[in-house]
């Protein structure tokens, strides 16, 4: 991880911390990172294709649709630059479903701050890894039904198992060079087309 992309509107740019070495861009900097700014959803747009990994320094109420913008350009790992100014309202937005890869503040060392960003990566990655396998589960049960369903009116259709219904379906989709499923699929909507106008 090399180039980083801060986020900070002018709500929480505090121009003594920017100048101070506790300011995230020029203690990142310190760390030997690559650093652009951006204070809107326009300028980020622009700069999230170069950098590795965001650091949002804003109140916690807005990561949400921050991280919402910013995952929508690029799959990137998300960090909170916690600091007196952005965390006021942490305590009342405990409640909210807050999602960052990791948190940074300026009492860390450079040491520190790798860490978190060489775990944030991992954290990121894994959680679209997830995300990934958690659509193909739902997308193979929402299959599972479909072909349960033409399964039940094929074999009350034709008085066959559900057995044989079952290979009646694998043989039709080989014969028609289809997927199972929209096999299925496409019998369970004409036996309701059917139902429909009787």
């Amino acid at each position: 991880m090399h180039s980083l992309l801060i986020i900070q509107n002018n709500k929480t740019e505090n121009v003594t911390e920017e100048r101070s070495s506790t300011g995230p861009d020029s203690l990142l900097r310190s760390c030997g990172y690559v650093v652009t700014a951006a204070a809107s959803p326009e300028e980020a747009k622009l700069m999230i294709g170069d950098a590795d990994a965001s650091i949002l320094n804003l109140p916690v109420t807005e990561i949400n649709s921050w991280r919402a913008a910013l995952m929508q350009c690029k799959t990137a790992p998300i960090l909170w630059w916690c600091t007196s100014s952005t965390a006021d309202l942490s305590v009342a937005a405990c409640g909210d479903d807050i999602m960052v890869d990791g948190i940074l503040s300026p009492s860390m060392q450079p040491q520190e701050i790798h860490w978190i960003l060489h775990f944030s990566a991992r954290q990121c990655f894994e959680r679209q890894q997830w995300l990934k396998e958690r659509e193909q589960l739902l997308s193979r049960i929402e299959e599972r039904k479909w072909i349960d369903m033409a399964k039940g009116i094929l074999s009350k259709a034709k008085n066959i198992s559900e057995s044989e219904a079952y290979d009646l379906l694998r043989k039709q989709a080989m014969n028609e060079r289809k997927r199972m499923v929209d096999v299925a699929t496409s019998i369970v909507k004409v036996y309701q087309l059917l139902q429909d106008q009787t």
